[in-house]
């Protein structure tokens, strides 16, 4: 009777046990989707705080430099004090020539890279080789700098001996290596993600293995792989530590890899690094290029959203 009575007791203590569960389960289940707001809300008032600052600041430095001037100046020497210029063109140009030396890289190794991966490596293979292409994408961009500096330069320079030290050449082939796992990881995802039965039909027709891969998947995942590449070459124009370090501080409107240049995001490191009073000119400037940057890289990713979209296939 007693060990009747014992069990009674568990078995009440059980449900009390579940009931105090279920009141806490519903607590936290009520309490979620506020904490999942309020973190939400945060990373869109940030967002909204990180651009609202550079247009007051940016805004400060049209009223008193001519955005005329800033769009088509040719020079840009904004610590002359007494003739300074601010020709964006300069720093643009710098970054475009880095980007394309980094796509004319990335590009073709991350598909062909994404190709092996996708259609002809066994899983065994692909579990090997797939983690260690990622590694790249986890090395600091500063060890990539040191590396442009001092290997890939030397290196050049026995090829190309009019190299300088610091050129546009060297860091614009480092950052697209560093860009590689991105163009292949997205690109694999994309062709993985092309159902078999497609494969296997153009198979069945007669097609080589090639021919269904050319033929069949890329056209099928292009809409993932040109997303790849827009996000890789935002990714490219954004890069601050490879060129600070290996492409130099001059600021010229020129299309030759083998000289000196500087980007936006390496103009804004030199000025940031004290090069400027706080309220000067020059300070408000590195706003200016920011804005410009963000521009950029803004009209990368909704031109990645309207491929994605506009190419999606639905199977």
């Amino acid at each position: 009777m007693a060990l009747t009575n014992n069990q009674n007791v568990s078995v009440r203590d059980l449900i009390k046990e579940k009931k105090s569960k279920n009141s806490t389960n519903q607590i936290v289940e009520k309490m979620v989707p506020g904490v999942l707001f309020v973190l939400a809300l945060i990373s869109i008032l940030t967002t909204v705080g990180i651009v609202l600052t550079l247009i007051f600041e940016t805004v400060t430095f049209f009223s008193r430099v001519s955005i005329v001037e800033f769009l088509t100046e040719k020079e840009w020497y904004p610590f002359f004090e007494e003739s300074a210029t601010y020709g964006i063109g300069a720093l643009v140009s710098g970054t475009l020539l880095i980007t394309v030396i980094a796509i004319i890289v990335a590009v073709p190794i991350g598909l062909a890279a994404a190709i092996f991966l996708s259609e002809y490596a066994s899983d065994r293979t692909r579990r090997i080789i797939k983690p260690i292409l990622e590694v790249l994408a986890g090395i600091p961009t500063i060890v990539y700098g040191f590396f442009a500096l001092t290997f890939v330069t030397p290196l050049l320079q026995k090829v190309v001996p009019d190299l300088a030290l610091f050129n546009a050449l060297s860091p614009g082939i480092v950052v697209g290596i560093m860009i590689i796992p991105m163009i292949a990881s997205l690109s694999e995802d994309a062709m993985s993600s092309v159902p078999n039965s497609m494969r296997e039909g153009a198979l069945a027709l007669g097609s080589t293995r090639f021919e269904v891969t050319m033929k069949v998947i890329v056209p099928a995942a292009m809409s993932g792989i040109v997303a790849s590449f827009v996000l890789g070459i935002s990714r490219a124009i954004g890069e601050t530590m490879i060129v600070s370090l290996a492409g130099g501080a001059t600021p010229k409107l020129t299309f030759d890899p083998t000289e000196s240049i500087q980007t936006m995001t390496a103009y804004i490191v030199q000025v940031s690094g004290g090069d400027a009073g706080y309220g000067t000119t020059v300070y408000y400037s590195i706003y200016a290029v920011g804005m410009t940057l963000f521009l950029f890289t803004l009209i990368l990713n909704l031109l990645a959203q309207y491929i994605s979209r506009r190419f999606r296939e639905e199977y």
